[in-house]
Order: C-alpha cells, then sequence, then structure tokens
C-alpha cells in the first residue's frame, strides 16, 4: 500500500475525517450511550494511538525551592499523625493519580532525631533514595539498615516497614519512590497497619548488606524465595566505585554514560518485580545521543551538575534536584563540568514492561543524534 493510500486508509479506518456528523448518526451516539457504550470509531485514536503518548510533561524539581517546604512540614505536623510526613511531587499532566510521571509516585519524607513512623505494609513496590542528614534507618521485615547519603533502599511490596531516625542523628530526608498509581489502575492496592504499630527487629543490623552485598560472591549454599532482592541496602560508596572502575575499561552507552543497574544478586535480575533503578556517570563534558523507550522516569542528580533535554526541553538540574522522563519521549543528558564527573540515578517501570513484553526502545537518527531545542 503505497503512502498515501495508507495515511487514507489511517483516516478511513481509525479516524472521524471521513465519517459524516449527521443527525442520525449523533442520534445512534446518544442512543449507545444510553446502553453504556459507544462507537469504537469515534474513541479509536485515542484508545490505540499509532505510537505511546504520555500525558505526563518533562518537569525538575529545584530541591533548593522544595527544601525549606520539606522542613515545614516538620514543624506542622508529626508523623503519628500524619501516617508519613511527605511531600509529594506532582507532574503536571497527572494530577488526577498523584503521579511524578506515568504510573510512579515520587515525594520527599522528612523526620527528625528520635522520630519513628509506624510500621506499615502495602501492594505498592516502595524506594528511598537518601537525600541528606544522618542516623536514618529502616526495618524491613526485621532487618534493621542504617543508612547515608545517596543509599539507595527497597521495602519491597507486601514487606512489613518502618523508618526512623537515631535519637542522636540529624533532620533526615529522603526520597520515596513507589507504582501506587500503577497498583490503584489495577485496582490492586492494599495497606495495613502493623498490629503493634512497630516491628522488633529480629537480625543482626546490616545483616542484609553484610551477607548479600559482596559484589561477585554470595554465601554458599545459600537460597532465596522471593520475589524481591535479598539485599535490600546499596550503598553509595561501593556504587560509585564501580562507576569509576568500569569507567575506566569502556566508553560506555552513547544515550546513557557509564550505566549501571541495581540488581538483585540470587538472580541478577532487577531488585523489585515492578521497579528497577540504575546509577549512570557522566564523564566531565560528556553529552549523550537522544533516544526513547517505552518506560518512565524518575532520576535524581546524586552527583556533579547537568542538563537534559527531554522532549525538546532543556532541564538544568544539580545535585538533589529531581526530573522525569515521560515513556517514549526522546531524551539525552550533559555533564556542564569539563573537569568532575556527575552520576544520575533513576528508578523506572522497565520491569513491568519488559515482563509484560512491551519494551522498546529508538535511538533519535537526526542532527548527530541530538534534539533542537524547542522551548
Amino acid at each position: 500500500m503505497s503512502g498515501d493510500r495508507y495515511d487514507d486508509y489511517r483516516e478511513d479506518v481509525l479516524g472521524r475525517a471521513n465519517v459524516a456528523d449527521t443527525a442520525e448518526l449523533r442520534d445512534f451516539y446518544r442512543d449507545l450511550e444510553r446502553q453504556h457504550a459507544g462507537a469504537l470509531w469515534t474513541v479509536a485514536n485515542k484508545i490505540e494511538p499509532w505510537e505511546p503518548g504520555s500525558s505526563s510533561v518533562p518537569v525538575v524539581w529545584r530541591y533548593d525551592a522544595l527544601r525549606s517546604h520539606v522542613l515545614r512540614a516538620l514543624e506542622l505536623v508529626s508523623p503519628e499523625k500524619a501516617g508519613r510526613r511527605v511531600v509529594y511531587l506532582a507532574n503536571p499532566g497527572r494530577r488526577d493519580v498523584t503521579a511524578a510521571v506515568g504510573w510512579l509516585y515520587s515525594g520527599l519524607q522528612v523526620m527528625g532525631p528520635g522520630e519513628i513512623a509506624s510500621a506499615h505494609r502495602h501492594s505498592a513496590s516502595a524506594l528511598r533514595f537518601i537525600m541528606e542528614g544522618s542516623g536514618a534507618f529502616t526495618n524491613v521485615d526485621g532487618h534493621k539498615m542504617t543508612l547515608g547519603r545517596n543509599d539507595f533502599v527497597l521495602t519491597p511490596n507486601g514487606t512489613w516497614h518502618e523508618h526512623g531516625v537515631a535519637e542522636d542523628g540529624t533532620v533526615c530526608i529522603w526520597q520515596d519512590g513507589l507504582d501506587i498509581p500503577l497498583m490503584n489502575a489495577l485496582e490492586a492496592n492494599f495497606y495495613e497497619v502493623h498490629p503493634e504499630l512497630h516491628q522488633a527487629t529480629g537480625f543482626p543490623i546490616d545483616d542484609s548488606t553484610a551477607t548479600w552485598g559482596n559484589a561477585a560472591l554470595k554465601p554458599a549454599g545459600a537460597t532465596w524465595s522471593q520475589r524481591y532482592s535479598p539485599l535490600l541496602k546499596y550503598e553509595w560508596a561501593p556504587t560509585y566505585e564501580a562507576l569509576v572502575r568500569y569507567a575506566a575499561v569502556t566508553d560506555g552507552s552513547p544515550y546513557d554514560g557509564i550505566h549501571m543497574d541495581y540488581v538483585n544478586p540470587f538472580t541478577g535480575g532487577p531488585p523489585m518485580a515492578t521497579i528497577g533503578a540504575s546509577m549512570q556517570l557522566l564523564r566531565p563534558g560528556e553529552h549523550t545521543r537522544a533516544h526513547r523507550e517505552v518506560g518512565s522516569f524518575v532520576y535524581q542528580c546524586a552527583k556533579g551538575a547537568g542538563y537534559s533535554i527531554i522532549g525538546g526541553k532543556r532541564l538544568d538540574w544539580k545535585e538533589r534536584d529531581i526530573f522525569v522522563v515521560p515513556a517514549w519521549m526522546w531524551h539525552e543528558h550533559a555533564n556542564l563540568s569539563e573537569r568532575d564527573d556527575a552520576c544520575l540515578f533513576s528508578f523506572h517501570d522497565l520491569p513491568t514492561m519488559r515482563a509484560l513484553g512491551l519494551y522498546r526502545a529508538e535511538a533519535f537518527a537526526d542532527n548527530g543524534g541530538h534534539q533542537p531545542i524547542l522551548g
């Protein structure tokens, strides 16, 4: 079928361009509405688009601008009364479902010294990425972990978990990432508070890291039957060291620089069934080529400063800023420094897309692989 005939076919079959807007058809549509039904040709392009068209928009949340508001919440509400003292991030295109991008939620949680939030569990998978402070901890099914800046922590779906800050700690802020919107879209979300409000620590502190955090080694004869990673805390120092060592022996990805995934050390797969996470390093002055993927991404700058061009829009970022890349949207990243590297943490829904057989990616072919900045 030639190009012109194919375009005509698309309009005839999937559009309304060649369907006359007659009085008889309007009556027909109203009759269908009364039967809680409708004519497919009136909505086909909307519900079956030629390619994904996200309602999410590229946006960056400046940590410097949000921090004072997050700290204000510390004064206004207690963790007991609020449940979780969090300032959530609302994408202008996804306010109806309280999402940062696509079906992913993000928020900034703050806790003060000596505070402990009540233990709970839910259907949504969750993670924490520590932004500032000392003395923070998380307890997941009795595994208590101490947390430091840029540590990445899992609270998998269905696990009892609680967070707090030690008495001798400081005010701590971290990013929460969850797939709450996805669970709600699937009408599968449950939330439950621990019957005793807090859970006991049933293992040595930081036992998960000591047991499973040894790179290429795992305990001889060890077994693991859960659907999530037995390593619940991924520390910043060894993560950054791995990036630097890898950068010394590879050119990396033309689209993501030195790019490494956080993995389940028992299976080599993603740390949780529905959410994946990565850390990437951009060398001094590096500017990646543009590409797009079926999947939504929430980024947080862990080190350095730079900018990303997302859907033709330039978003500048620096340490602790958060920005998002909607699904199937062109994006590329650049490190502004000519001397220091920059690191970007991200979490995403690629495990879900891959499990459903929906993942695909495409490189931007024009202009040397770089998008024009549209505004």
